[in-house]
């Protein structure tokens, strides 16, 4: 088998799951492969079923394999039926949109969303959506939460700036990790996109791992400091309660 024909066939299946259609040039490009190297291993993704190809516009999209495994998964996996309810009490309860993240090692997948009330919302995420371990409010508190040696080999290894600006340069991240620490949640202040903050909390496996987490995000207006205590303690708490259903359900 050639060198990392696995990791890059994984990472544009990644890439198709995350634009949910996309051109071979897209996924060459957002993988850095060649654009001959991206199609032949697309092609060969398809034709075991991982992906479907539109015979008109060209796109590529995930295929019915990838529906049969991740059903087989799911029973492992999926805590989104665990979920579901927290997820909605926080959105009625605060107006704003609430979410469930899951870490995938470096990474936070989005799998719930449920919008609130409040008619002016923030989608920045939505669900299927990866973000880098301390990109947005969920991925900064799962990392918040990790050992300081797991953070420093996580920062060692990874370079956010050229993605996501100097407000994720090392210094930046680590006084932020300090400040979820302190408070216990996390504040995303508009990072991602002008205007739209997010709040995250740590939701915790059974041997206290930060697993996943609890997170709210809205308009500028919404988040002023004042109420950052409020909604804060409002995912901890729910982020507590979550932790507790799934430690009985043995997650």
């Amino acid at each position: 088998m050639p060198p990392n024909v696995v990791a890059r066939a994984t990472a544009l299946l990644r890439a198709v799951g995350a634009a949910e259609a996309a051109s071979t040039t897209e996924l060459a490009r957002a993988t850095d492969l060649a654009r001959p190297t991206a199609h032949r291993l697309l092609t060969s993704l398809a034709e075991e079923g991982f992906l479907d190809r539109d015979a008109a516009t060209g796109l590529w999209a995930l295929g019915p394999e990838m529906y049969l495994l991740g059903s087989a998964a799911a029973g492992r996996y999926d805590i989104t039926d665990h979920a579901r309810a927290v997820v909605h009490t926080l959105a009625r309860v605060s107006g704003e949109s609430a979410f469930l993240s899951t870490r995938r090692g470096d990474e936070t997948v989005c799998l719930l969303r449920e919008d609130g009330s409040f008619p002016l919302r923030s989608h920045v995420l939505y669900e299927g959506i990866r973000l880098p371990l301390g990109v947005a409010s969920a991925g900064l508190v799962i990392l918040a939460h990790l050992k300081d040696r797991e953070v420093d080999q996580y920062l060692d290894r990874t370079d956010l700036q050229p993605d996501w600006g100097t407000e994720h340069a090392p210094d930046a991240v680590r006084a932020r990790i300090t400040t979820t620490r302190e408070a216990g949640y996390a504040v995303n202040p508009a990072l991602l996109v002008e205007g739209s903050w997010g709040i995250g909390a740590a939701v915790f496996d059974r041997v206290g791992a930060p697993a996943w987490a609890l997170s709210l995000t809205g308009v500028e207006t919404r988040f002023r400091p004042e109420r950052h205590r409020e909604l804060g303690t409002l995912l901890l708490e729910h982020a507590h309660i979550l932790t507790g259903l799934l430690a009985a359900a043995r997650w």
